[in-house]
């Protein structure tokens, strides 16, 4: 499809192609294709055979996705690429960019000149190209029995292309876990609870990484709600030989393990069942907690405060502060009871809006410390709340 402005498109083109010259490319987001067997595009430099390319993988409409590789230099080829798509979103680390298209060809281009001002003065952080070859460093490789039993993979190991982002998803989870065993037992039995399991694909794989991976006999009990849900899981947990792999269905907030977990994990609780978690896993003593939080509404229901209302009276912006608020509350409590704290980066934000990881480690007691994240908890709870008198129970 041919446009009668190609001056944003040119223009959109040569940021593209100096981005990632100057190495500071984060990726570009090509939507709205004029092809409609295509749902979008993401554009991300790569190491291919010690050269920089950039790779384009092309999401399609029955689930499949395709790569193709361009060099930079070639800007014929890019040209076509981008012209057969409405929206393009540039991402650099020295700043971002967007071209939107009518159908008629009426084009804008967004935040070009002060992109092409910080390009022109060498502005940016590099960034790091990853090569083909980067799926080698993952702990899972595909192949592993429960990945294929979950549809996660084909029989012969292949990760199916609508499972790639669960599958990166899981396999960021357990680099986590892998980060914080220092904090755990090093011997004997390793307890574990996942709570708000749902589907369990992190259950399966963190039962997988520390028993067959670590050889530690580890004893997980995975609690949820929906009845048809542990009962495939409980089958499934039976098939691939996994005994010290327990699904429950009950309410978590009347579960208690047989032993007291060391490590507690939740994926995607929604709303205050995220905080049901955190409360169960301090009751526990648990030494790490690792929970990513779904849907925030509770907040969003009550916030009253007055010095804040030029954010709230846009109800978009008001669930985006509602959402961040919300989490370092959590945060914020969980030092007060002793733990140390960070929020992280779970994936790529490309793939899911529900991206926070929240990880608390248990640290030697420090009275001191823990009474003023107390009163700092207390004292931002109060003033989102709007209370003169801040109320000093728990809930968020």
């Amino acid at each position: 499809m041919k446009y009668n402005d190609a001056s944003p498109l040119h223009s959109l083109l040569s940021l593209l192609c100096d981005a990632a010259e100057q190495q500071v490319l984060k990726k570009a987001v090509l939507s709205k294709p004029t092809d409609k067997t295509v749902q979008k595009t993401v554009l991300t430099p790569r190491v291919i055979g010690g050269k920089l390319m950039l790779q384009a993988e092309s999401f399609l409409s029955d689930n499949k996705a395709v790569h193709k590789n361009f060099d930079p230099s070639d800007r014929e080829a890019l040209s076509a690429l981008l012209d057969a798509y409405l929206q393009i979103n540039l991402l650099t680390t020295a700043g971002d960019c967007e071209l939107k298209r009518s159908k008629s060809g009426t084009a804008t281009l967004l935040g070009a000149k002060p992109l092409m001002t910080r390009l022109a003065a060498g502005e940016g952080e590099r960034v790091t190209a990853r090569g083909n070859n980067n799926e080698k460093s993952h702990i899972l490789s595909g192949a592993e029995p429960f990945l294929k039993l979950l549809g996660v993979s084909d029989a012969g190991g292949r990760v199916l292309d609508r499972k790639r982002s669960k599958f990166r998803q899981i396999n960021r989870f357990l680099e986590q876990i892998r980060d914080i065993l220092p904090a755990l037992d090093g011997e004997g039995t390793l307890h574990v609870a996942d709570l708000c399991c749902g589907k369990s694909y992190l259950s399966f794989a963190a039962y997988h990484y520390f028993s067959v991976i670590l050889g530690r006999k580890t004893e997980m009990y995975c609690v949820d709600l929906k009845r048809d849900v542990i009962e495939y899981c409980t089958d499934a947990a039976e098939m691939l030989g996994f005994e010290g792999l327990h699904f429950l269905c009950a309410d978590i907030l009347d579960f208690t393990p047989p032993t007291l977990p060391s490590l507690v994990i939740s994926l995607h609780a929604c709303d205050t069942a995220t905080d049901i978690v955190l409360h169960k896993a301090m009751e526990w003593k648990a030494k790490v907690i690792l929970a990513t939080p779904c849907c925030h509404h509770e907040l969003n229901h009550t916030i009253n405060c007055a010095p804040l209302s030029f954010v709230t009276e846009h109800s978009m912006l008001r669930q985006k502060l509602c959402d961040a608020a919300t989490d370092a509350l959590r945060l914020k409590l969980l030092e007060a009871g002793g733990y140390g704290v960070s929020a992280l980066e779970l994936i790529d934000p490309e793939e899911t809006p529900k991206n926070i990881l929240l990880r608390a480690v248990k640290k030697p007691p420090n009275p001191g410390l823990e009474e003023k994240a107390r009163r700092e908890y207390e004292a931002a709870r109060a003033f989102l709340l709007g209370e003169n008198n801040p109320n000093t129970g728990d809930h968020t």
